[in-house]
């Protein structure tokens, strides 16, 4: 009979624990963690703070009880492996509860010991008003402290998806919240163009935004702390949530003598094995491929790390299982907004040293969730990367109110199984007008980049400053919608009107064609083209998405609900 013993439980532990057991009958599994519970919705956590989740007991996914009565796994919480001998095959654990120590022998050991908060060396930073959130301890500190003790005021440190859910929540429950992150923007998987829609909606909410602007330290008060940002500026808080990133928690590898990467990330094989064939390791604490460049990097995500667990087991029962790479696909529901990304943004594209035009191409559009006649609907803008060529998705992000879930997750499985852009336009997608459109934003995204690839469509920079002074912006809206919202410096000729002004327009200028979300800004762009323009550019995601960019250039706010036609047609009713 083999032995198992994994170190940890939640997703990655929890998961290879009892992929093993329905493997192999006979053999003998324990788990050891160090806290008080084997397996939580830790994803949940935000959501329980701000009673959406409203009961504790729903966050707990198995109990030791449960996995020992379902499974005959033997669970051990509050139990701690402070070692492991290598050459004896022999972990030493600590009771924490006595703090007595006993050895336990393995035949194979897994290693799902996870990742912990980053609380670096601020000044202030150790004040009990200074809280992380990664456990189910840490929830119930945090709802004491907003539900019982009446904190008023809230600061979130990062603006990561623990921070944006925390915002949220701590509005949910009646907090005034200031959400502060060091870089220019927040949820790093998206470009700044894409995020720029969060940050408008964040200020729409209610919640102070602070960004560029990182915390130089943190005084303690009677009844509040103060937080000095780098900028000079203070920020006052009864309580504070730092979200600014996660470490993984590898330092009993390291002391084993396993091979780690230079943010201490376990290196484990294609197996998930470790340098040590004995000893396998899965989730936060590992480093992974890159599914689509094929680096080495570090993903701590819930999917991936139940993925890890079930491979792992699957290898220790003697199959021949590989873990494929990581995409990081990912959604958070940030207020109003869905933001979700798959694969690579362009900020990593650049970083690679990859050159736009060149290496690859990238597409911005806005589409309707569903039928735009049918009740409801409302837009989602959507980018696109992919290879000169067309041969290759390079990855996507997308932000909206409705739908925006499953059309990230259908181009996921389309980069997955290594379609093209191509592809993206041939996919028959399921359609009735409460649901989508005949054309599937999805559909969309692969025509507009076909039309790219063919050189029907170049697509003008999303910072028009990056564009030539003397470039004329022409804005083909209706009458109607230029009264709601006009375009700064733009000329108004209407679609309709295009063909009989051209003289209007000098071929030897570049012009750049605007519209409501982009459908009539390209049509504007093929007549112009055919009628002897050379340079000619479609703004991408059209005024919807400008406005969204630069919220305070004197336009009244979106709320992201007006409703436009599928031709991208806007009425005078409906006109922002």
């Amino acid at each position: 009979m083999k032995k198992t013993v994994i170190i940890g439980g939640v997703a990655g532990g929890a998961s290879c624990a009892a992929r093993l057991r329905r493997l192999d009958e006979t053999a003998q599994i324990i788990i050891i963690e160090r806290g008080d519970y084997i397996s939580y919705a830790n994803c949940g956590l935000p959501y329980h703070v701000g009673g959406v989740i409203a009961s504790r007991d729903a966050l707990l996914v198995q109990t030791p009880e449960a996995m020992k009565k379902k499974f005959n796994i033997d669970v051990r919480v509050r139990n701690e492996v402070v070692s492991i001998d290598r050459d004896k095959k022999l972990v030493l654990v600590k009771r924490l509860d006595s703090g007595e120590t006993y050895e336990e022998s393995y035949d194979t050991l897994v290693i799902a010991t996870g990742s912990s908060p980053l609380r670096p060396a601020i000044p202030g930073i150790q004040s009990e008003r200074v809280q992380t959130l990664w456990t189910v301890n840490d929830t119930d500190r945090i709802r004491l402290a907003v539900m019982q003790q009446y904190a008023k005021t809230a600061a979130v440190i990062g603006g990561g998806f623990i921070g944006l859910e925390m915002a949220e929540n701590l509005r949910h429950v009646g907090l005034t919240v200031s959400l502060i992150e060091a870089a220019d923007q927040v949820m790093a998987p998206l470009d700044p163009e894409m995020a720029a829609m969060l940050h408008a909606n964040i200020r729409e909410n209610g919640v102070d935004l602070y960004l560029g602007d990182g915390v130089a330290a943190f005084e303690e008060n009677d009844h509040s702390v103060t937080i000095v940002l780098n900028s000079g500026k203070k920020v006052e808080a009864e309580i504070v949530i730092l979200a600014i990133g996660v470490r993984p928690n590898s330092q009993l590898a390291k002391d084993a003598g396993l091979l780690l990467n230079e943010r201490g990330g376990i290196c484990v094989d294609k197996s998930l094995r470790t340098s040590d064939a004995c000893i396998y390791a899965v989730g936060d604490v590992i480093e992974v491929e890159d599914f689509t460049f094929r680096n080495r990097t570090m993903v701590p995500l819930a999917g991936p790390a139940n993925k890890q667990g079930r491979i792992a087991a699957d290898n220790i029962a003697g199959g021949q299982e590989i873990y494929e790479g990581t995409q990081g696909t990912s959604v958070a529901k940030v207020f109003d907004l869905a933001a979700a990304s798959t694969g690579a943004n362009e900020k990593t594209l650049q970083k690679l040293g990859l050159k736009k035009g060149k290496d690859y191409e990238s597409i911005i559009i806005t589409q309707n969730s569903h039928a735009g006649y049918y009740p409801g609907a409302v837009p989602l803008t959507l980018k696109l990367l992919f290879s000169v060529d067309g041969s290759e998705i390079f990855g996507a992000q997308i932000v909206g109110r409705d739908g925006v879930d499953k059309r990230i997750d259908t181009l996921a499985v389309s980069m997955r199984l290594g379609a093209s852009v191509r592809d993206l336009k041939n996919l028959e997608l399921a359609y009735a007008p409460p649901f989508s459109s005949a054309k599937d934003p999805v559909n969309m995204a692969g025509f507009v980049a076909e039309n790219v690839l063919r050189h029907l469509v170049t697509f003008s920079n999303w910072d028009l400053s990056k564009e030539n002074d003397d470039t004329v912006l022409l804005d083909v809206r209706e009458n109607a919608e230029v009264m709601a919202y006009a375009v700064p410096n733009a000329v108004h000729i209407p679609l309709g009107e295009l063909r009989s002004r051209l003289q209007e327009l000098s071929p030897e200028k570049e012009i750049i064609t605007f519209c409501a979300i982009g459908v009539r800004a390209y049509n504007a762009a093929r007549i112009l083209m055919q009628h002897g323009f050379e340079k000619v550019k479609v703004y991408p995601g059209g005024s919807r998405f400008y406005r969204s960019l630069y919220p305070r250039s004197g336009a009244p706010a979106l709320s992201g609900t007006e409703r436009i036609s599928d031709t991208g047609d806007v009425k005078s009713s409906d006109a922002p």
